[in-house]
């Protein structure tokens, strides 16, 4: 849907049509907003560039196609597999009280940290069984694939880069507000002032977050992601 829509895309984003913050992580691994928003050529571009498999990250009350979504038939995912693998549980008291009206803010980072370490379990071990290359994704691409972009980064020992990741993730999804045919419940276009802001507030909070994980090795080592699967991950992660 974005093709038609003059949508800008930010530095480094790949040109699969239709796609909303597509880029590249590290490695075998990429990340993007909604599958939905891709056409019928930019699965045929994913699956040219290599792409096995989709990680999806909503739950699955999110998973649906919009008005405004182009129509895809069944057929164009073949020969990539699609997986939902839900970053939260729904009903869990502490974390509905605090991601209000849903996770949007790199300070909730530490908060699925502590109380989703199972559903980010099976997402790594799920990275870790990847043949071939990866896309992570969310709604928006900014939060949820932010969180799992942020732990590939420091697997693949280049935690330099996770606030620039952060800062185009912010910076693409903005963009998509400014062209998008349906108006979001809560968010909207911001200006490059008011942008600056949110920016220097998530990445004050996102290295916050990074001092608190220590590394995400040892986290998911904690978390009961077994040496042979990290080790895959971060060879997977490495491999450019």
């Amino acid at each position: 849907m974005s093709q038609g829509l003059n949508y800008q895309k930010q530095s480094g984003d790949l040109e699969w049509e239709g796609s909303v913050n597509a880029r590249h992580i590290c490695g075998a691994f990429y990340r993007m907003g909604r599958h939905e928003w891709l056409s019928v050529q930019g699965w045929q571009q994913m699956h040219e560039d290599g792409i096995g498999k989709v990680v999806d990250l909503r739950n699955p009350d999110e998973i649906h196609r919009r008005e405004h979504d182009p129509a895809v038939p069944q057929a164009t995912f073949s020969g990539i597999e699609l997986v939902n693998l839900p970053l939260e549980t729904p009903g869990n008291t502490r974390f509905e009280s605090i991601a209000v009206p849903y996770m949007n803010h790199t300070g909730m980072y530490r908060l699925v940290c502590e109380e989703f370490g199972d559903q980010l379990r099976a997402v790594f071990e799920n990275l870790a069984d990847s043949q071939g290359s990866t896309v992570i994704h969310c709604s928006a691409g900014r939060d949820r694939s932010g969180l799992i972009a942020t732990m590939l980064l420091d697997l693949a020992g280049s935690r330099d880069q996770i606030l620039a990741h952060d800062e185009l993730a912010v910076r693409g999804i903005n963009e998509w507000h400014r062209v998008s045919p349906r108006k979001h419940p809560y968010e909207s276009y911001q200006s490059e002032g008011e942008l600056r802001e949110i920016i220097r507030g998530r990445a004050a909070a996102l290295s916050e977050f990074c001092a608190w994980l220590g590394s995400a090795r040892s986290y998911l080592l904690a978390q009961g992601v077994s040496e042979k699967s990290l080790e895959r991950l971060s060879a997977l992660a490495r491999n450019s």
